[in-house]
């Protein structure tokens, strides 16, 4: 872990972003799968809204996921894992990248068929304590024929941008500076499972 996470610190202050394949073991990654299926069968999911507080709410033509935000302080085993796993992350970001990160909200993301989430930031003018994004897939399997990339905006000195396009992997960790890296989720033609969160500057 402690090779991981030296590159992940190296990366992001170098790159702002960092992709690390099997972050998380099959055992790992099935049990986290199979504890979403069991949720989402249980009829916890909800479609995730865009915006805050007063002005959140459902548009399917930006986004058209369904969510189940993690509790805190009623975390699973499995959860309070990968909770451990984050906590490693932000301290050495801290340490090494000086972030000033203090706290990490997450949820379990779901894409049905068909489903996407157009180009945005992750961090704006209504959640400007998102300093760090971290994605987790959990999928069984993934080929380019599924589709469902997370496709990044790199911008370049001549105004151009370059594009780089992401296949959902199970085990794969992306995590990337939220007000940095516009992207986007391509329509998929499989279900799509994550853990996404952020690392934030608030508790």
């Amino acid at each position: 872990m402690e090779e991981v996470l030296d590159r992940i610190s190296v990366e992001i202050y170098q790159n702002s972003y960092v992709i690390i394949d099997d972050f998380v073991d099959e055992e790992f990654r099935k049990a986290l799968l199979k504890e979403q299926t069991e949720l989402l069968e249980k009829g916890m999911f909800r479609h995730a809204a865009v915006g805050k507080g007063g002005q959140k709410q459902v548009r399917t033509e930006i986004r058209s996921d369904e969510v189940l935000w993690m509790d805190q302080d009623n975390l699973s085993p499995l959860q309070a894992a990968y909770w451990e796993k984050i906590e490693q992350i932000r301290q050495v970001l801290n340490q090494r990248c000086f972030l000033g990160l203090r706290s990490f909200e997450g949820h379990f993301a779901r894409y049905p068929i068909g489903s996407f989430y157009k180009k945005h930031l992750d961090q704006f003018h209504a959640v400007p304590h998102r300093v760090v994004t971290i994605i987790l897939y959990l999928n069984d399997s993934w080929s380019t024929e599924d589709e469902g990339a997370l496709r990044m905006y790199f911008p370049l000195e001549d105004g151009s941008e370059r594009i780089e396009d992401v296949l959902p992997l199970g085990g794969r960790l992306v995590v990337f500076l939220s007000a940095e890296i516009p992207h986007e989720v391509l329509p998929t033609k499989k279900e799509r499972i994550s853990i996404t969160g952020w690392l934030r500057n608030i508790d």
